[in-house]
């Protein structure tokens, strides 16, 4: 009888100590990858948008973020705020529609091995609110503490077609 409680116990004792490590193993894998809050960390900060290219030569009337075009974004400042994924983009070029933008951003690790991220940006206004609910994914092709770039590849006359926006702090 006293060998028959034991296993009890002992069958008890094994069962709760599965079911905790499955929680602690759910709970870890449910957080963010290293590689993640690393990338989250170097893009935190202030950046000057540099320089946008295009895959193909050619004059394209692209407009970005459904906001404005590639001479206007050229030279914007951005500020990236990773704590609670929001930011403010401005346009400085005089000879568009200046000023602040706001917008909400997340970024989704695709494989840690290759660095390749999806970062979603949707617009909002002042209070962090989309008003269309409408955001725009782009690759995040690289990133360092001092440059990031991203990667858009759409369809032109059936064609894929990349746009690449490279930033600087």
């Amino acid at each position: 009888m006293l060998n028959l409680v034991l296993n009890y116990l002992t069958i008890q004792t094994m069962k709760k100590s599965a079911i905790s490590f499955g929680i602690i193993l759910m709970l870890l894998s449910c957080g963010t990858s290293k590689t993640l809050r690393d990338s989250k960390k170097a893009m935190k900060g202030d950046w000057t948008l540099s320089s946008i290219a295009y895959s193909e030569t050619g004059t394209y009337n692209v407009t970005l973020f459904n906001d404005a075009s590639k001479d206007c974004f050229e030279g914007s400042t951005w500020q990236f705020i990773p704590n609670n994924n929001t930011g403010i983009y401005t346009i400085n070029n005089a000879s568009c529609a200046i000023g602040a933008r706001n917008f909400v951003f997340t970024i989704q690790e695709i494989d840690s091995q290759t660095g390749l991220y999806d970062f979603l940006l949707k617009p909002t206004n002042e209070k962090y609110k989309s008003d269309t609910n409408q955001g725009f994914r782009l690759s995040l092709t690289s990133l360092s503490e001092m440059e990031m770039q991203w990667q858009q590849t759409v369809s032109v006359d059936g064609k894929p077609f990349t746009i690449t926006i490279n930033f600087k702090k």
